[in-house]
């Protein structure tokens, strides 16, 4: 199944059209699709609307430099505050990871969208994409934060999903702009990047995204077109059996394998489950790679509408005005 990207603050007659299509399962937003709080819950119910079945519609609301909603948001933290914090206070660290994931889904939720793909579990060890994003550079620390939290996200009523794995984190170059390579053997992976993966897996994450890096040592592919990472690792070796997304097949090392139709293909073969296509220019030719594979339509169902309240509801909530305060504090 496809996740897509429109371009826009309101649907135009194309993307509806995009809509129908039994490959799109749902649509990821981001700034431009942003005007208010009431302009994104009327496009995200625009986009149900269109379709005739039932959208996932899904953001990066991270925090820090990661959050496509903004005015009318609370401000959010990049999660490395967090990771400062634990050195001289894990008890507290946690329990603030856990208000920002509350907190963040949250609001989401009241905005009529489903899904925020988060957390970031990498490894904070210098990639310029990651950076601020990560919550620490020790595995063992992130670990921590990463069954936080899920912890957060749940008791808001989000699914969580796990990103970027195997771990984007300790390789430099960023997958946005060229290819990425982490020669390191699974031996020395399972002891460092995979151990937050694991982490979640067992606190129950609800989806994992893959990174567009290469790890030669492991498979000749990047791990999102690699049957070896997929269906060895993550569902054999590591036995998680929720939904598996690509990374947006826009970014430049997604281009490892070939043209879009190339692409969507690998990562089917590999054993995604939905694939990223955020870049509105690459949906048409995507949704014509698809015709003629079967595909599970009810791949994504389990993530979608898990009960927002609306904004009266969650103003109405005790809780929120202190979790807003003290995060925007932090940040």
């Amino acid at each position: 199944m496809l996740v897509i990207g429109v371009a826009g603050t309101e649907l135009t007659a194309q993307e509806r059209d995009w809509l129908q299509h039994d490959a799109c399962a749902g649509v990821i937003l981001f700034s431009r699709n942003f005007a208010s709080k009431a302009q994104v819950a009327e496009l995200s119910a625009a986009i149900r609307e269109a379709a005739p079945r039932p959208q996932l519609v899904c953001v990066d609301q991270e925090g820090g430099r990661v959050q496509r909603f903004r005015e009318g948001y609370s401000a959010l933290p990049p999660l490395e505050g967090f990771g400062r914090r634990y050195a001289s206070d894990p008890e507290a660290a946690l329990k603030l990871a856990e208000e920002h994931a509350w907190l963040m889904a949250k609001e989401v939720l009241a905005s009529g969208v489903d899904l925020s793909f988060a957390p970031v579990v990498d490894l904070g060890r210098g990639n310029l994409a990651i950076g601020n994003r990560a919550f620490s550079e020790d595995p063992k620390v992130v670990a921590e934060f990463t069954r936080a939290y899920i912890r957060g996200m749940h008791g808001a009523g989000m699914p969580a999903t796990l990103k970027h794995f195997p771990g984007h984190g300790s390789v430099q170059a960023d997958t946005h702009y060229g290819e990425a390579v982490d020669p390191r053997s699974l031996d020395e992976l399972r002891a460092s990047d995979l151990i937050p993966f694991v982490a979640g897996i067992d606190a129950k994450a609800d989806a994992v995204m893959m990174a567009h890096v290469k790890y030669p040592a492991v498979a000749d592919e990047p791990a999102g077109y690699s049957k070896r990472w997929i269906e060895e690792i993550l569902r054999g070796e590591l036995h998680f059996r929720g939904v598996v997304f690509s990374d947006d097949i826009g970014m430049k090392a997604g281009e490892h394998a070939g043209g879009v139709k190339g692409r969507i293909d690998a990562h089917y073969d590999a054993g995604c489950d939905a694939i990223l296509v955020c870049h509105p220019q690459l949906v048409e030719e995507s949704l014509a790679a698809v015709e003629g594979r079967k595909l599970n339509t009810m791949a994504l169902t389990g993530l979608v509408g898990r009960g927002a309240l609306g904004w009266d509801g969650l103003l109405a909530d005790t809780r929120y005005d202190a979790a807003r305060n003290r995060q925007e504090g932090l940040a």
